[in-house]
């Protein structure tokens, strides 16, 4: 298979007939000769585009070779009849090998994830370089949003895309400074809750429900009826639904759960104070 990869610029350029013909005879009969002269004859194809990606750091050759599988893959999937040229339809499946490649290998962290992450990749140094209006690195967030707005992405999106353009990979070992024993993970702020906080926030959790569920024995049963189908549940019960159950108007309802909330209320600002009550009846 390297055969076919070499000698490309010597290739003539092939017409519209001969590139019909040798799709056909490589489409319906797997003509290997046919499918050859077709690489051959669009290699300078991959190298041209390998040429316009040469900025991203990798090198040049990899991908030409990551071109090559593209353009293997257009063959196998051209369709002659569709009366598109090859150039053309190459052109596509060459280009997404080579971005492919370049966003698996350009860093660590993993880069565009979707459609339009990808076009803001590969289209941001262009367009930063048309609107750029001073000697900044950075440009101004009305630029960004210039920007995000072009591009169909949001302004973090292109926020988070500039600095990582403008930066590159960085070990978390790696240290402060020539004489600092500190490393740049030293740094890393942890917001996740500490043990202390967990705890006492299953503490206070249960706690709430202790006193909720004391406060509750207070009420009459139709009271704690009307209180669980209204407020304690995931599906709760409307007023309607309520008053035709207990054969009662749904303003009854309404009024004697008024009345149990207050109640409750009551009860649980004894308990615990003004804050800690309205925090439990924040929930119910």
């Amino acid at each position: 298979m390297s055969k076919i990869f070499t000698n490309k610029n010597r290739s003539p350029l092939l017409s519209r007939e001969r590139e019909f013909k040798l799709a056909l005879r490589w489409q319906k009969h797997k003509d290997e000769k046919a499918m050859h002269e077709l690489v051959l004859a669009y290699g300078r194809l991959v190298a041209s585009l390998a040429f316009r990606y040469r900025n991203y750091g990798l090198p040049t050759n990899d991908l030409v070779q990551e071109g090559n599988i593209g353009l293997l893959q257009a063959i196998q999937r051209f369709e002659p009849s569709k009366g598109v040229r090859f150039s053309t339809y190459a052109n596509w499946w060459v280009r997404a090998a080579m971005q492919e490649h370049i966003l698996r290998n350009w860093s660590i962290v993993r880069t565009g994830t979707t459609a339009a992450q990808k076009s803001l990749f590969f289209n941001f140094r262009r367009l930063k370089l048309k609107i750029k209006d001073s000697n900044s690195i950075y440009l101004s967030p009305i630029k960004k949003q210039q920007i995000a707005e072009k591009l169909g992405v949001t302004y973090d999106d292109v926020d988070t895309m500039e600095g990582r353009l403008t930066g590159s990979d960085q070990s978390l070992n790696k240290p402060l400074g020539q004489k600092s024993e500190e490393q740049w993970q030293d740094k890393i702020v942890d917001k996740r809750p500490q043990p202390e906080e967990l705890t006492l926030n299953k503490f206070d959790s249960q706690t709430v429900r202790t006193w909720l569920r004391n406060a509750l024995s207070y009420l009459t049963e139709r009271e704690q009826h009307i209180i669980g189908q209204r407020r304690l549940k995931d599906n709760c019960l409307t007023l309607e639904e309520l008053g035709q159950e207990l054969g009662i108007s749904k303003e009854r309802v309404r009024q004697i759960e008024k009345r149990a909330i207050e109640k409750l209320r009551q009860i649980l600002l004894k308990k615990a104070g003004p804050d800690f009550a309205n925090t439990i009846f924040g929930d119910i």
